[in-house]
């Protein structure tokens, strides 16, 4: 009896031993638990919040850490007296305060105390809600020491001469150092190898052109930072002033030297509009137009060969949005407008990935479409001239079918954009989309790609660096040319008619190639020998546009004449090759986007 007492209270030990084991099992598994749930969540909540949460950032890698400078420091320079300023260099002022302190902050180190700097403005996020998260990327890298310390050492002198700050501040060249040192002593200047007279007239001269007139020139992204030893604390309401100016106008950049004006429209008046290639040549031109007009820009490019330099003067505007994205694959938005511009334009760069072209052309297409039907959006698409081939009629009306080479090196482009059209009206047949078609024929002006192996880029480059002009075939087939400003506003107004069957959009003045290749001779002045290479497969023999159509539905038709547009664009490409130094052009073959530092 004794011995079944004692072996059921051993049995009973080491089943409650048991159920103690398994509590704290249960406990520390719970524990644990607990304590990965809570870290899961603080690594989501820390890498998926967004300040703003109306904004919409398609990321394909982890999300870079958007950084916010630190200008308590850096905006320290308004006035040696603390006396008020004038708009410009106000806006001057904060400019390079933002641009520098976002190049050099490390994004492994983020600083955040801009946040408390600007807070009672109520207008940090308006101002830094327009800022690629990309802009930071590889920045810091590109400081050059040496201009650093030119720079402070320019900045002791712009303290004790105020007026020669005022000169540096509207010089335009932003990347050289010949305007820095214009400021200094003529001894120092000396030694540091010369540079332009302090009283040299081009550093102050206001020049007429492009969207409007030459205000101020802002101090260019990346320039290195001034030393604030010693400034006194810029006020709040310097600050707010300067802030409000970033919100009404775009701020001058290299590539962009003049100063473009915003409308302010009532909230029931502005809309959202999407981009799409809005940093290319046309597109950035459109951006201009729809920013001065007060609407909610957002730029979706993929840089295969839009330029960041074509954009970079609206990125602290308030209305202007960057989203790095491809249209291949898809994105969801709310907007009211849709311009479909996403497309490489230019025969050697569309024939350089000849599958990745036409899938831009038809499965970036449906994703715009689906888009726009989502939201019940209106759509534009921009075709192309290229879709009637080498054309039997002449002129081309947009009831011509066309005479295309399916299978040829530039049936990708035609025929991408020909079942693009084709999608357009399927969409808006079956289901309701509404829409909008140009066939926009050849364009030039400021901001085309050095390297895009155009009649016109070419053309110039090649004349103003008295290198052979070289022309593929006789130099007898035909071209009509139209400037990008008579394009955009052709856009604009398809966009906001009534009408929605194609439309052609080009000027009906024609030339032939050799012709052409002359005239740009004479208006350069250059010593370039026109010499001929064989024909380009498929090449056309002649391009003029019927525009009837759209003057009588749209009320459009070119305004600048060619000689005018091409005045502006060899200007452009002159301050191209002064900041480059040489640009060798490309060949009818297909090429890939060459990047330069001045593109990044």
């Amino acid at each position: 009896l004794i011995s079944n007492r004692r072996g059921t209270h051993q049995k009973a030990g080491r089943n409650d031993r048991r159920r103690i084991s398994s509590s704290y099992l249960q406990s520390y598994i719970l524990v644990v638990g607990i304590g990965l749930g809570f870290f899961m969540f603080t690594f989501m909540f820390t890498y998926t919040t967004i300040d703003n949460p109306g904004e919409v950032i398609v990321l394909k890698e982890p999300m870079p850490v958007l950084v916010q400078p630190d200008l308590s420091q850096d905006l320290q320079k308004i006035d040696k007296q603390g006396s008020p300023k004038s708009d410009v260099h106000v806006v001057d002022e904060i400019h390079s305060s933002l641009d520098t302190s976002l190049h050099r902050t490390d994004a492994a180190n983020v600083d955040v105390t801009a946040t408390t700097a600007l807070k009672k403005t109520g207008n940090s996020g308006d101002v830094l809600r327009g800022i690629s998260t990309d802009d930071t990327r590889g920045k810091a890298e590109r400081t050059d020491d040496k201009n650093s310390a030119q720079h402070e050492s320019s900045a002791k002198m712009n303290q004790e001469n105020p007026s020669v700050k005022d000169n540096d501040a509207a010089y335009p060249n932003s990347r050289g150092t010949e305007n820095k040192m214009s400021s200094l002593p003529a001894s120092e200047r000396e030694s540091r190898g010369g540079g332009i007279e302090p009283n040299d007239k081009s550093a102050n001269d206001s020049k007429e052109g492009g969207h409007g007139s030459v205000v101020a020139q802002s101090k260019s992204i990346g320039e290195a930072e001034e030393s604030s030893a010693g400034l006194p604390q810029i006020t709040e309401e310097q600050l707010f002033h300067g802030l409000k100016i970033l919100s009404q106008q775009s701020v001058s950049t290299a590539t962009t030297p003049h100063i473009m004006k915003t409308k302010q429209l009532p909230d029931h008046e502005r809309k959202r509009i999407l981009v799409t290639g809005g940093a290319g040549f046309v597109g950035s031109h459109l951006v201009d137009k729809l920013m001065m007009e007060g609407h909610e820009v957002i730029v979706l490019d993929n840089f295969f060969t839009g330029q960041r330099k074509n954009i970079e003067h609206w990125k602290f505007h308030p209305n202007f949005s960057l989203i790095v994205h491809d249209v291949t694959e898809e994105i969801y938005l709310e907007i009211d407008q849709v311009y479909h511009l996403a497309c490489p334009a230019s025969p050697p760069h569309y024939q350089y990935n000849p599958i990745k072209t036409i899938k831009t052309s038809t499965e970036g297409t449906l994703h715009m479409l689906g888009l726009a039907k989502r939201v019940n959006a209106r759509i534009l698409l921009t075709s192309t001239s290229e879709i009637y081939g080498d054309p039997d009629v002449h002129p081309q009306p947009e009831s011509y079918w066309g005479n295309v080479n399916t299978i040829g090196p530039r049936s990708c482009y035609d025929e991408g954009k020909r079942v693009a059209e084709t999608m357009m009206y399927a969409y808006r047949d079956q289901v309701g989309v509404d829409v909008r078609v140009a066939r926009i024929f050849n364009t030039f002006g400021p901001r085309m790609h050095q390297n895009d192996g155009r009649v016109v880029s070419n053309f110039i480059i090649q004349a103003l660096q008295n290198k052979d002009i070289t022309i593929y075939g006789t130099g007898e087939q035909s071209r009509s040319f139209q400037y990008v400003d008579d394009l955009v506003n052709g856009l604009y107004a398809l966009m906001n008619g009534e009408y929605d069957m194609p439309v052609n959009l080009g000027n009906p003045d024609e030339y032939t190639v050799k012709r052409f290749a002359e005239h740009i001779r004479d208006i350069t002045k250059s010593d370039s020998k026109i010499s001929y290479l064989p024909a380009s497969q498929d090449d056309p023999k002649q391009r003029r546009p019927d525009i009837s159509t759209a003057k009588s539905v749209i009320n459009w038709e070119p305004r600048v004449s060619v000689d005018e547009g091409l005045k502006l664009t060899i200007d452009y490409f002159q301050r191209v090759l002064d900041d480059m130094g040489e640009i060798l052009p490309t060949g009818p073959g297909a090429a890939k986007p060459k990047k330069f530092m001045s593109d990044e």
